[in-house]
């Protein structure tokens, strides 16, 4: 584990570990994936003003999202199929995140339950909802996630249609995946994988299977999943949610200024700028690229949180620079849960946790909280 030094080297791990199936599921964008490359190349065209000779004693990286101390401003994104990364790995990644001081968000679509990671955890996270056709479904949902202790609700508006995901259609990733020739013989060469899968219970959509209608297991998942994201989703459905759920609300999927305006509107907590990691619309903008433009419009009435592309402690700090008050990550804690486990999620928030620290430090700053445009070097952002 000593020799685990960036997020790099935890995906060339789970690469190595994961079934090809579920790590391109993770690992893959929309189309000709477009802007999944666009959200991590346009990171590294952001420069930093190094400055000397400034007291970096007592650094601090503690901060707030949606009211919550966190230990840094970072939380984990909900990522659905979160526990065939490894098994059992929604409690996995909740009891690492809980550990290192972040908020862990839990899917909708997630092999575990949201009872599981409760009973696995103490302190409360947050739950990630789709509003689903089978309104009484989404009513229970959030009745469960309340009996839980969830003390955020996290709700996902940009898949109302599923896009088009070219590798998850060659691998024949569905619900339940596809157990073509190819993928049993690519599960023969990953027997790490396979032995704890055999080991744990969990193995199928824990939020869904024995509580929608007509779901009594996986073979009937299918059909029900393919007829329940409602492409009549709107703003009127966020306000029935907002009502219902009672708590805080943080809005995930907004790209445009006009949606963030919306958002406000709406009586959200927090906005999270997303495209959902290049998974939805190819062709579109990339988060960081479109983050200035939603702060300028909104930043000062809602708080304003971004995802996607996310793959080092200094893209977090140039996504704060830009004004983002708190970041998620996805895919850097999938390669860390893939390659190790639970330890891998904690590497892989060591690793930002610490590249953050040091970059902010470069910069001349010694709490997070004052990170702005002011480190950024001018005419790369």
């Amino acid at each position: 584990m000593s020799i685990i030094t960036t997020i790099e080297d935890l995906r060339v791990l789970a690469k190595k570990r994961v079934p090809r199936m579920f790590y391109d599921y993770a690992d893959a964008g929309s189309w000709t994936e477009s802007t999944y490359r666009a959200n991590e190349e346009d990171f590294a065209k952001i420069k930093f003003r190094q400055r000397v000779a400034v007291n970096l004693v007592d650094r601090s990286l503690k901060s707030t999202m949606v009211g919550q101390e966190v230990a840094m401003p970072v939380a984990l994104a909900p990522t659905g199929l979160t526990g065939m990364q490894h098994a059992d790995g929604e409690i996995l990644a909740a009891r690492a995140a809980e550990k290192i001081g972040v908020p862990f968000t839990l899917s909708t679509m997630s092999i575990c339950s949201i009872e599981d990671v409760a009973r696995h955890t103490t302190t409360p996270f947050w739950f990630q909802l789709y509003v689903m056709r089978d309104r009484d479904f989404i009513n229970r949902l959030i009745d469960r996630a309340k009996a839980a202790r969830c003390s955020a609700l996290v709700l996902t508006l940009d898949l109302q249609v599923l896009g088009q995901r070219h590798k998850d259609l060659r691998n024949g990733m569905t619900a339940p995946p596809k157990l073509t020739l190819p993928n049993l013989i690519n599960l023969a060469t990953k027997p790490r994988w396979c032995w704890n899968i055999l080991r744990t219970p969990r193995r199928q959509f824990g939020n869904i299977v024995g509580h929608a209608s007509s779901v009594s297991d996986m073979s009937s998942l299918s059909s029900w999943a393919s007829q329940q994201f409602d492409p009549t989703l709107s703003w009127d459905d966020v306000a029935w949610v907002k009502e219902r759920w009672g708590g805080k609300l943080i809005i995930k999927g907004i790209m445009d200024p006009e949606d963030a305006r919306l958002a406000v509107k709406s009586g959200a907590d927090a906005l999270i700028v997303s495209n959902h990691g290049g998974r939805q619309l190819d062709g579109a903008q990339s988060s960081i690229g479109a983050l200035p433009a939603i702060v300028a419009e909104v930043g000062s009435e809602i708080e304003v949180h971004m995802d996607g592309g996310i793959r080092s402690g200094q893209d977090v700090i140039r996504a704060l620079a830009l004004g983002a008050q708190g970041v998620h990550i996805g895919r850097p804690f999938l390669y860390g849960l893939g390659a190790m486990g639970e330890a891998g999620v904690a590497r892989c928030l060591e690793i930002i946790r610490n590249e953050l620290d040091l970059t902010m430090a470069f910069c001349g700053l010694r709490d997070v909280r004052d990170v702005d445009s002011r480190i950024l070097l001018p005419g790369t952002y």
